[in-house]
This record gives structure tokens, sequence and C-alpha cells, in this order.
């Protein structure tokens, strides 16, 4: 570590600002994360909670700051890729505004359905959605996002037409779930893991490209006859654009020393999520190509927010 900072003025307290509210997934792995760079930086790396908007409101925050390494940004796939394509008048600009640091999470989503919904399998869903256009439903935490573009998504590759049902957030999604009210959901495993292991629920797939090391007896969506289906939420962080290279190299190595740590990966495995780690150059190309794919697929739902 001291080669790694030699050369290297670190700012003394480092503000990692989260653009949701405290208490959510987004918050956990933030707070981890905070903890964690704290011991490898030797720095204080404090949680800031700036709510609002999808995730605009801290990430607008965190835009204007000066660009001295000393506020990061935790950026989700929604906030750096799919409100560009939703929101008209955002007041921060993803590719013009930050400095990519690192790629730090992949959450993949899963298909769950109601343990009564006669389909025990993806190909058997399809097929029913196919018979009954327009009548299974699928619940979401809100327009425009993740969890609605994921069952969009699944419309458009299976061929098939259901009807989203929006909540305020996925608790109130998983308490109609449970009573029958919807028929399913692309969400975290987290939010659904104790109702799946008492079979109240039933997982029928997972998003990602690769079947997860934490689950890898579930097959994926593609695999599961659903073509070029891949989903997987991501987080990374970031700093001002006009960061000092040097500074975003160190930050960069720091979170490839915790990333790669085996007790930081099992803990969140155990809930669905996985560590990972990135150059600045390949999480900026991934920000850039994932904004194309969610563009298309917002523009084919039809989706606006404002």
């Amino acid at each position: 570590m001291e080669l790694l900072f030699a050369a290297t003025v670190l700012p003394s307290n480092i503000h990692l600002v989260v653009p949701f509210p405290a208490g959510g997934g987004a918050d956990s792995m933030a707070r981890a994360l905070a903890q964690a760079m704290s011991v490898e930086l030797e720095r204080n790396v404090v949680v800031e909670n700036r709510s609002g908007a999808g995730g605009a409101i801290g990430a607008e925050y965190v835009a204007r700051s000066a660009p001295d390494g000393s506020t990061w940004l935790l950026g989700t796939m929604g906030v750096l890729s799919i409100n560009p394509a939703l929101y008209s008048k955002l007041h921060y600009d993803p590719s013009k505004d930050f400095s990519p640091i690192s790629l730090s999470y992949l959450t993949p989503r899963v298909l769950v359905v109601n343990a009564k919904l006669p389909v025990k399998n993806v190909l058997e869903l399809v097929e029913m959605a196919k018979n009954k256009p327009g009548q299974l439903t699928y619940g979401s935490s809100g327009n425009g996002s993740s969890s609605h573009l994921a069952g969009v998504m699944f419309e458009s590759l299976s061929n098939t037409s259901m009807l989203h049902v929006p909540y305020k957030g996925s608790a109130l999604l998983l308490t109609d779930l449970l009573a029958n009210r919807v028929d399913m959901a692309f969400d975290d495993y987290a939010v659904y893991e104790e109702h799946i292991k008492n079979g109240t629920l039933r997982i029928l797939g997972i998003t990602s490209k690769k079947r997860t090391p934490w689950m890898p007896n579930i097959p994926t969506l593609a695999e599961s006859g659903v073509e070029n289906y891949e989903l997987s939420n991501w987080v990374g962080i970031l700093a001002v654009k006009g960061t000092p290279v040097d500074l975003i190299k160190a930050f960069n190595g720091a979170w490839v020393n915790v990333a790669n740590g085996n007790a930081f990966k099992q803990h969140f495995y155990e809930v669905g999520i996985e560590p990972t780690s990135s150059t600045p150059e390949a999480f900026n190309t991934l920000i850039k190509s994932e904004a194309l794919k969610w563009s298309e697929i917002i523009k084919k739902s039809g989706t606006k927010i404002d």
C-alpha cells in the first residue's frame, strides 16, 4: 500500500454520495464499500445519502463538487445509463461530469413467480403468456425502474404481452406477490430469499449472462429459451470529472484489493451480490454501451418520467 500511494496525496476525508435513501440495497453496498476503503486507503470514507428523482439529485450534487477526489458517487445502472433516456431535463451528464474509478458490484435480477402459478420453468411461463396475452402481470418497484425494464425486455425477447403493475418500491410489490395479486417480478434475490426458501415463491431463472457462483443450479433466462436475454444491475464508484489521474489510479487500486478479498466476496454472495472490479476505462465503456441498450428498450416501451 505504501508503494501504491507514495507519490499520491490523498484527501483526508472522502464523501461517498449515495443517490438513494438509507436502508436500501445501494446504501448497504455503499456502507460496506466505505468501511473497506477506509481501511485500505487509511482515510475516512463517509457515506452521505442524497436521494430523489431516481438518483438524479445525488448525481447532480457530485457533478457540481470540486474535482479533488474528496467526493465520490455510488453510480448505478439506473443513474448512469437509464436516466438519460427517461428524463428529458437531467442536470448532469454521465459522459461529461464524472471520472469512473471502478465497477464495484453486479446484482443480477431473478424471475420469481407466486408458487400457485402453474408453471415450473421459463418455457412454461412463456407458453402461458402467449396463450393469455395481456393477462399475466409482472410487478416492479416503479415506472422506469430496472425491474420494470427487465419485464419490458422479457416481453420483447419472448414475443409475449403482459401487464405491468408499478409499485412504490419492492416491499409493496412483495406483499402483493405473496398475496397472489400479481403473478411475477424481476427483482433482487435478497428481497425474496426467505419466501423462495419456504416455497411461497418459485424462482424460474436469473437474468445475468452466466449462472452465478451463489446460485449455480438456477438457469439463466437465455439458456431457458429467452435468447439474448441479459440484465445485471451494476454499481460502481466515480469521482468528479477533472479529478487528477493519480488519484483515480490510487482509488482504483485500493478497490481492486478490497473486491478480491475472499471474505468480502463471500459476505455478498450470500445475499446475491457479486463484488467485482474493473479498470476506469472498462467501466466507462460499460456505462456508454449500457446507455445505448437501455435507450432502445425505453424507446420501444414508450416510458417517460417527465
